[in-house]
């Protein structure tokens, strides 16, 4: 997990770089979009069961029809209750899900092998690992 973690710091710094010339002043616009909420947020120990949605909000608005909800372990996934879609304000990706009780949950948010979710410019977004669990029946 040590060694995901170096590569994504890597990464967000290759990124950062690629996006920003030295002579040019960073903004949010020039910069690549990172997650600023999740529903469930990571970390949560006590998601409820009947939740039918995962909710993740960027930093600016996304391309359309682009993502990459990946699987962190075998299985770390939950069942798919519909297609992810982006919600009206064009920043937050929802993903329908059935979520069974007692489980954890990972997905990473762009990964080393997949970067879909990137914003209008077609810049990525930083990789983000989103795990929780649901509260126990």
């Amino acid at each position: 997990m040590k060694s995901m973690v170096l590569v994504m710091t890597a990464a967000l710094v290759l990124a950062t770089r690629s996006t920003v010339g030295e002579e040019d002043a960073p903004s949010v616009a020039t910069l690549p979009p990172v997650v600023v909420e999740t529903h469930p947020r990571a970390g949560a120990t006590d998601v409820p069961v009947d939740l039918k949605e995962i909710r993740v909000t960027f930093s600016k608005p996304m391309k359309d029809h682009s993502w990459s909800w990946s699987t962190v372990w075998k299985d770390s996934g939950a069942e798919l209750d519909g297609k992810p879609s982006y919600a009206d304000d064009g920043r937050t990706c929802v993903l329908p899900v059935k979520l069974e009780p007692g489980r954890c949950y990972g997905y990473w948010l762009n990964s080393q092998k997949f970067g879909n979710f990137q914003d209008a410019d077609g810049r990525k977004a930083v990789p983000y690992l989103l795990s929780f669990e649901t509260a126990a029946e």
